[in-house]
């Protein structure tokens, strides 16, 4: 079992793959050549699965940070006879720059020690577990370092050192003076690739200042947003780019699977995949903390992931644009904590969220001005979603939160559905579908009104979760965000300060609905969500409650770990983070409410 805190980590990523280093200098978690690959080192999820640390004595404190303007990791180890720097990244490929950023990554990760004071001794124990800790491989002994071979995985470790080795673990004792530099690499491949090789410090080396300047040149070229919370916005951009997977631009909600929404529950999931849910608000905080070029790439894969099955349209997808994402438990996994089970893969792929159609013209709506240069099939891709929310809106469904429960007439589908209508309106002429107006015009009228009279409960004082229901859920809070009804409708401000008042935590920290109201069929409870306090400051934003929703905005940022990194939840209990780390929806609401708020003040202060 883990019990390392989930905010001890940091993320490391190529754009094709991640790892996570805790505090104390151990990767316990690392997956390759994709996000949603088996684990190499999984100790994350058991103590068993593997992982590769180094560890200096006597150690007094430890600090961390990022390269500016990088995901390159930094962590400085004052020791009781010196101080010792190490220095984690999964490489970059040779002469990515900007846009190429991941582009040929070699899948290596490199580790350099630097001893800036004293004399260190440093400690090295590297037990490679490959598919989720189920392979114990044969590791052996090679000149400048040490093979692991075992199922499809071959993999070379670089040392600086001679190694021992031990029942499929190598270890090494290292010791540091003022000036010494130490670099491992880690490389991998498959058998049926180019075969994984020794690397000799120089060229470590080499490659590592080659990953710093790739990282620096998108940066230069993606994050112009001036504002309140500038560095939190641009390394939320940083980390959106690092759960990318740049063969094909799709984004993964998370770089893990399992960490659950309670210590020791049973609510874990597999978030390695791209969901249609996101689209939209990816691809607005995109915008803001990137630039169009990854909004342009997300929308591709979106589209073709998803083209070819309109009704029902496909809920997620794998980061090649896989479909099937079948669900199973790993039982020799004790989970993070003993949260059991460890899932991979995820059963919601087979549901039907009608919201779905709304997120992605919403999206298309971004790329207006680029749907003239689209091919023909995409235009009437495009068109068949409209259609099928017009003519689909009145089903039950699963709702963004992906119950699974019964389906419900939920609030928030109807409204994506009138988002998907409103938009494919605005896009008409462009998608050369005006003998669809009418229809879609009608259709948007009538889910209008239904949300207005069914969606309403007077005794809650609030829009509510789903039709007929008296539950609370933050998802109201978009019915201003993407338009429905303004910021400033007395049903609008009703539901913020519902939501406020009666759907947070003693921190003021907001939960998605009270999961013991037992509407998602599943059992346990779970954290609030940091995503949903996001909203509610952009909503109060909008609303002109510049004030408050600076102070919810704060509130929130306020739990990214000494990184920067955000998880999806917070237990109102402890504090501590909980749920798949980083997740990129956390950053997207930081990025998404620190523009509104940036606009509210814009709008405030210059009243013409």
């Amino acid at each position: 079992m883990s019990s390392v805190p989930i905010a001890s980590h940091a993320l490391l990523s190529d754009c094709h793959s991640a790892a996570l280093v805790t505090s104390d200098g151990s990767v316990d978690w690392m997956t390759c050549p994709r996000f949603d690959s088996p684990s190499l080192f999984g100790r994350l999820l058991d103590s068993s699965a593997g992982h590769w640390s180094l560890s200096p004595d006597g150690v007094l404190s430890v600090s961390r940070r990022y390269l500016e303007r990088t995901l390159v990791l930094e962590t400085t180890f004052t020791c009781s006879t010196g101080t010792v720097v190490l220095t984690d990244a999964l490489a970059m490929g040779l002469g990515n720059r900007g846009h190429a950023l991941g582009r040929g990554a070699p899948h290596l990760l490199i580790r350099k020690l630097t001893a800036l004071s004293g004399s260190i001794s440093i400690s090295m124990e590297y037990a490679p577990r490959p598919e989720y800790g189920l392979l114990r491989p044969l590791l052996s002994p090679v000149d400048g370092g040490v093979t692991a071979r075992g199922g499809a995985e071959w993999l070379v470790l670089s040392a600086p050192a001679p190694l021992t080795i031990s029942s499929a673990t190598a270890t090494g004792r290292l010791e540091l003076s003022a000036g010494d530099t130490y670099v491992f690499g880690l490389h991998r491949s498959t058998l049926e690739e180019t075969p994984a090789h020794i690397w000799d410090q120089d060229a470590l080396i080499a490659r590592l200042g080659e990953t710093v300047e790739a990282w620096r040149s998108w940066s230069a070229l993606h994050q112009n947003y001036e504002g309140p919370w500038r560095e939190l916005v641009h390394h939320s951009g940083r980390v959106l780019q690092g759960l990318t997977f740049q063969p094909s631009g799709a984004i993964v909600a998370a770089a893990t699977t399992s960490l659950p929404e309670e210590a020791g529950g049973s609510r874990n999931w597999d978030y390695r995949f791209s969901w249609v849910r996101d689209a939209s608000f990816t691809m607005e905080a995109l915008w803001v903390a990137a630039c169009p070029d990854e909004v342009s790439d997300f929308f591709a894969f979106m589209t073709t992931a998803a083209a070819g099955a309109v009704e029902p349209l496909q809920i997620m997808f794998g980061v090649g644009g896989e479909h099937d994402l079948s669900e199973r438990t790993l039982p020799h996994l004790t989970g993070w904590r003993d949260s059991s089970p460890v899932r991979i893969g995820n059963g919601a792929w087979q549901q039907k969220q009608i919201d779905v159609y709304g997120e992605l013209l919403d999206a298309a709506l971004l790329l207006a001005d680029k749907i003239t240069e689209m091919d023909e099939d995409l235009r009437a891709f495009l068109v068949a979603l409209a259609d099928t929310a017009a003519n689909r809106w009145r089903d039950p469904d699963q709702g963004i939160w992906e119950v699974r429960g019964e389906p419900r007439h939920f609030l928030y589908s109807k409204v994506m559905c009138w988002v998907a209508l409103d938009r494919a309106l605005k896009l008409a002429d462009r998608l050369s579908a005006t003998d669809h107006a009418a229809h879609w015009k009608a259709a948007r009228d009538e889910i209008w009104q239904t949300v207005i009279d069914s969606g309403w409960n007077p005794a809650a004082g609030a829009f509510t979760q789903y039709f007929g229901g008296d539950t609370l859920d933050a998802s109201t809070l978009m019915i201003p965000i993407v338009g429905f009804l303004p910021a400033d409708d007395p049903r609008v401000l009703a539901t913020i300060d519902a939501i406020a008042t009666r759907l947070t935590d003693s921190r003021g920290l907001v939960y998605r609905y009270r999961a013991e109201s037992g509407v998602d069929g599943v059992e346990g409870g779970e954290g609030t969500f940091l995503l949903c306090t996001f909203w509610l400051a952009q909503a109060l934003a909008m609303a002109g409650r510049v004030t408050e929703a600076r102070e919810v905005f704060v509130r929130a940022a306020a739990y990214a770990n000494d990184v920067g990194l955000l998880a999806e939840e917070v237990d109102p209990a402890t504090g501590e983070l909980l749920g798949n780390f980083p997740q990129a929806f956390s950053h997207i609401g930081l990025v998404n409410a620190a523009w509104a708020i940036t606009q509210a003040e814009q709008r405030s202060s210059s009243p013409g």
